[in-house]
């Protein structure tokens, strides 16, 4: 272990793609790297013996839902979120932005991490928002943002010094600058008011971060993050990447909303000019194929909730695409999900048991699907990161796009 935040470059190329190794001061992580999400201080319906046990190597938290509930003062007096949840090995936490455009700009508007094809056009021709914003839960203004606890309603305030607090009391190892996620329907006016507030909001950011210290929860340093935005706009990602290239960070978190098509071609906007010495982190951004492009052009973590998501909801990854468990032809299967996964699910239980438990709506479905799932993104990109250091890693995006293209 080291006390202090590190990343060195094992091998580059191809492009922009590295295998490395991010250095925290609860243990390593080998790049390129899937990170499991644990919203609530918790990876759903699995134990951290479990997630540690599919491979991963850090979890990330999600700064909104611990400072409502349970609260962030309690887990910082608890010694952390890693140690609230029985979890001995690297963390992050977001910076609550992302709430802020589910709550606001993207509110009403079914617009997700990855929108859906042609999203970034914007309608109307007078240069102002989207009517779905209007009437959002979230104000957005030049100090922070307000909106209203989804639980119970009570009146809520964000901003970076607020979010930097937060972060510091859950005692992540690595925590982003608060930002503004903006919506591929937002006009470009408003994608530029945004990303201006969103440079000095990552200056605060820093500020207090470098003012809070050592973390009072776990009495270690803590890395920031800059949050990289500019929507589907080159222009603006170009200019966002100099300006926080330009700024003390630890690392780079890439943010936004995207169109699958946007993806690739994003991010390498971004990374061209971020600064190589430094790591990038895709943030809410999981699938197959989106792990790949990212990896390829040069990104080194990814975090997603669609595993366990998906999982719950009985849809499984497998290398010929997604698999839904509820279907009436897997009744009768008597195969695993997947004949070559060595998952613990795989290994012990067929299709038909969890098309069984499914339809009998047990709880334990959800975990068989879940450790499934997570296992299989953890160990794709264990594998794309093995096929970086050995020079294959064209052969195996290839494999990878034919199967889930």
């Amino acid at each position: 272990m080291t006390e202090r935040f590190g990343f060195s470059i094992e091998r580059s190329g191809p492009g922009l793609a590295r295998a490395g190794t991010i250095h925290t001061p609860h243990g390593d992580i080998p790049t390129p790297a899937f990170i499991a999400v644990g919203t609530k201080a918790t990876v759903k319906a699995l134990t951290p013996e479990m997630v540690r046990e599919l491979g991963a190597s850090a979890v990330l938290a999600n700064t909104y839902h611990l400072m409502l509930e349970p609260g962030a003062e309690l887990v910082r007096d608890a010694g952390g979120f890693a140690k609230f949840m029985h979890w001995d090995g690297p963390t992050f936490t977001d910076s609550g932005g992302f709430q802020v455009f589910s709550l606001g700009s993207a509110f009403g508007g079914g617009v997700t991490k990855v929108a859906k094809e042609g999203a970034n056009a914007v309608s109307g021709t007078d240069g102002r928002r989207q009517k779905q914003s209007h009437a959002a839960p979230a104000k957005v203004d030049e100090d922070g943002v307000t909106f209203k606890s989804h639980i119970d309603g009570s009146p809520q305030r964000l901003t970076p010094e607020r979010s930097m607090a937060i972060q510091h009391d859950l005692g992540a190892d690595i925590l982003f600058a608060f930002d503004e996620c903006t919506s591929p329907h937002d006009s470009p006016e408003y994608q530029r008011e945004a990303l201006d507030r969103t440079h000095a909001w990552a200056k605060r950011s820093l500020d207090e971060h470098g003012r809070l210290g050592v973390s009072e929860a776990t009495g270690t340093m803590q890395a920031l993050f800059g949050v990289v935005q500019g929507g589907a706009f080159q222009d603006l990602r170009e200019e966002s990447a100099r300006i926080l290239g330009a700024m003390d960070f630890d690392g780079y978190g890439i943010g936004g909303s995207f169109t699958k098509e946007d993806i690739g071609t994003a991010v390498r906007w971004v990374n061209t000019i971020l600064p190589a010495e430094k790591p990038r982190h895709l943030l809410g951004i999981g699938e197959p194929i989106d792990l790949v492009l990212g990896i390829e052009n040069g990104v080194d973590t990814f975090d997603c909730v669609a595993p366990t998501r998906l999982g719950r909801n009985g849809a499984l990854y497998t290398a010929e695409g997604r698999l839904n468990i509820t279907n009436a032809a897997y009744v009768r299967d008597l195969g695993p999900i997947e004949i070559n996964c060595a998952c613990y699910t795989c290994a012990h239980f067929t299709r038909a048991y969890l098309a069984h438990l499914f339809r009998a709506d047990e709880m334990l479905a959800g975990t068989l699907a879940s450790i499934h799932n997570l296992y299989f993104l953890i160990h794709l990109v264990g594998r794309l990161r093995q096929a970086l250091l050995n020079g294959r890693f064209e052969e195996l995006k290839q494999e990878v796009l034919a199967m889930n293209g």
